[in-house]
């Protein structure tokens, strides 16, 4: 009767419904103790994430899984925060904005007397959503993190304020500062003993390390992949085609002219580049470090129509040819910005008609009375035009400024006052100064690319099919073989996440469909897929070696971290049974080391140029004139005999002592607690259940 009622369903309810009722819903990607994070949250996030990177002048993409463990441990904060008794109200937000770190570094956000201006943030984000949506839309984005890190701010300062350090528990920590012990040892170096006796590690024995220290091997779902990537490289061939190519564009002529026209004698430099070059032709007068290294200190001395090359920069043959030179003046100019509804980066609500008529009129009394400008400055729309007195410093032609702005410059002495319009809107500019800068030059290059060939691409796609047909249906073993013994570009990620966005040694377009390929639920361990790059005709043959699930680490996927820990612990308990109960020098003869004297310090555990606590313990644990037991050091296995102890008092007294070591305490607590937290969730991660489920990863 079920099945035949949830038949029913299926022709009456819409399949989302479904999804929803039998399934995730799509629109929720997780939850954190219960508390959901939507897809439109981690949307907003991911967009915050995006415009900073962009800021930065940093890759947009691959910030997913950071995005996640932001908006986690937001949510975390946000629980403590409500716990603690705070709520996120509108006066709570308005009053400790000026303390976070968009705000508190910036002046014109403060007045003369360090007051935040509250009310005229107020006002300009009321302006800009009246004239701005979509500016309104991103601030709104921006205040969810602001939120956060406001919250955490109070969250830490809370739970921080009750760090303290005890009379009795600084009183023992200056004590053992100061104590120092005097040994003589014996160590037997693990990488020593491992080049003479050697210890083969295995997936047991890696297991029995991560059942030993479960909370560090916490492991979210993952993948071990083998990759080979068949790069689409340019033969030989191939770069002999673009060198006979530049050489003909160079000096002999083009098809189009019929042989008459080439680079050398063409009347027209930038119509000629335009038409036969692989790269854009670029009007800027440059320095020369920003030209190609090959012709920089050529340049200097040439004559203007004097050519350059054929030389090679990287994966391009290059002809030069110098247009113009002139010196690169520098520029001191302030301007008033009068913007409009539409223009560049405004919140102005004016028209572009008005504004010019604004513009028109102030510049007419500017010219008529020169010291109006300041007065001016309070109608610009750039922000703290009156604080800066509307200054953008000395400039260049170089200089990222808008090209209007810049043409004006180039065209007007020190002095003079005008206007120019830029997609901001029209600037009322004062030239107040100008000086002779460095040469610079316009250089017309003329660029070919040196491009794999269809017979070359022919050939990568050829290896790389003969390779998976090759390694389809064998062992990991059998996979990394054939393409060592082929000579391939083989990378290994162990530990691929879902959302890495990128894979370790590849980095290509392609990262996001092998992860998505990868995590599809029907991949089972041995299975090959075959993918081409958009663009570069690059092909990679991917083998899924393993599959991790959320739980414990998998052994082998965490090999390289731990197999050298391992091995010296495998040795550490070799070494100790060879040691039994001899002496010091016996121990030295028996392992071929020498017998060495220190003077070691509990909070300060250095023993011959190794941090080695433990062995520190020993030292102050052990009688004076007796042998201590073998110590499992972390470089070594130590046997000692403490001859003397003696106290070196430090300067500083109790209360200075106390003071650090709760400041010390109080910085460390923070991250730390916050981990706690995350470790001690309950968080509930549907992401990839839900991307399988709707066939490809939404962003």
């Amino acid at each position: 009767m079920g099945v035949i009622a949830l038949a029913l369903l299926a022709f009456l309810v819409n399949p989302d419904s479904i999804d929803k009722v039998f399934g995730k819903n799509p629109d929720v990607l997780g939850k954190v103790n219960g508390e959901k994070i939507t897809r439109g949250e981690f949307d907003d996030q991911l967009f915050v994430l995006q415009q900073q990177a962009e800021q930065q002048g940093q890759p947009k993409t691959g910030l997913e899984e950071q995005a996640w463990q932001l908006l986690v441990q937001s949510k975390l904060i946000k629980q403590q925060f409500e716990k603690m008794g705070f709520e996120m109200t509108e006066d709570y937000f308005w009053n400790q904005l000026q303390f976070d770190q968009m705000f508190a570094q910036q002046k014109q956000f403060f007045d003369e007397k360090g007051n935040f201006k509250t009310q005229e943030l107020k006002k300009q984000i009321e302006d800009m959503k009246a004239a701005s949506p979509e500016g309104y839309n991103q601030w709104l984005k921006s205040r969810k993190s602001i939120e956060y890190r406001l919250m955490a701010r109070q969250v830490f300062a809370n739970v921080s304020a009750g760090i303290t350090t005890g009379k009795k528990e600084a009183e023992e920590l200056m004590k053992e500062r100061d104590q120092l012990a005097d040994i003589d040892f014996v160590k037997v170096d693990y990488a020593t003993y491992l080049q003479k006796n050697n210890i083969k590690v295995t997936t047991e024995d890696l297991a029995n390390y991560i059942n030993q220290h479960p909370v560090m091997f916490k492991a979210d779902a993952s993948r071990n992949l083998g990759i080979v990537y068949f790069p689409s490289k340019p033969s030989a061939a191939d770069d002999a085609v673009a060198q006979k190519e530049i050489n003909k564009l160079f000096s002999a002529g083009t098809d189009a002219s019929g042989g008459t026209e080439n680079f050398q004698n063409t009347k027209n430099d930038s119509m000629f580049v335009m038409a036969n070059s692989d790269m854009p032709y670029n009007n800027q007068y440059v320095t020369p470090n920003q030209l190609p290294q090959t012709i920089q200190a050529q340049i200097p001395s040439a004559a203007i129509g004097q050519t350059f090359g054929p030389y090679k920069e990287q994966n391009f043959y290059v002809v030069s040819k110098l247009l113009d030179k002139k010196a690169s003046d520098s520029t001191l100019s302030k301007h008033i910005l009068i913007s409009y509804k539409g223009a560049e980066r405004s919140t102005a609500t004016r028209t572009k008609e008005q504004a010019k008529k604004i513009a028109d009129s102030l510049l007419a009394v500017i010219k008529a009375n020169p010291a109006a400008f300041a007065n001016g400055l309070k109608l610009s729309d750039e922000p703290n035009a009156v604080e800066r007195n509307g200054s953008v410093g000395w400039t260049t032609p170089q200089s990222q400024f808008a090209p209007g702005y810049l043409n004006f410059l180039a065209s007007n002495a020190k002095g003079s006052t005008g206007l120019a319009e830029t997609e901001f809107g029209y600037h009322i500019i004062n030239v107040e100064d100008k000086k002779a800068g460095t040469m610079s030059y316009k250089v017309a290059h003329l660029v070919k690319a040196v491009k794999p060939s269809d017979a070359t691409e022919a050939a990568t796609d050829k290896n790389a099919r003969r390779f998976i047909q090759q390694v389809q249906g064998k062992s990991f073993n059998d996979f990394v073989n054939i393409a060592k013994k082929g000579n391939y570009q083989f990378s290994n990620p162990k530990q691929a996440k879902r959302f890495d966005g990128q894979l370790q040694g590849l980095g290509t377009e392609k990262d996001g469909d092998i992860l998505a390929w990868a995590f599809d639920k029907k991949r089972e361990k041995g299975d090959t897929e075959f993918f081409t790059v958009d663009g570069t005709g690059d092909k990679i043959v991917v083998y899924l070696n393993g599959k991790q699930d959320k739980g414990t680490a998998d052994p082998e996927s965490v090999r390289d971290q731990i197999e050298t820990v391992v091995k010296n612990k495998l040795a550490a308990k070799q070494i100790v049974e060879k040691i039994g109960k001899s002496g010091l020098d016996q121990i030295a003869k028996q392992f071929g080391t020498t017998k060495q004297s220190a003077q070691v310090n509990l909070l300060s555990p250095s023993v011959a140029g190794s941090m080695e606590p433990k062995v520190a313990g020993a030292a102050f644990g052990v009688a004076k004139g007796k042998l201590s037991n073998p110590v499992e050091g972390g470089t070594g296995v130590y046997v000692l005999i403490k001859k003397n102890e003696t106290v070196n008092k430090q300067p500083g007294d109790l209360k200075q002592f106390t003071e650090s070591v709760t400041q010390r305490n109080g910085g460390m607590f923070g991250q730390a607690w916050l981990k706690s937290l995350q470790d001690n969730a309950k968080i509930d991660d549907y992401r990839i259940e839900i991307y399988n489920k709707l066939g490809s990863q939404q962003q």
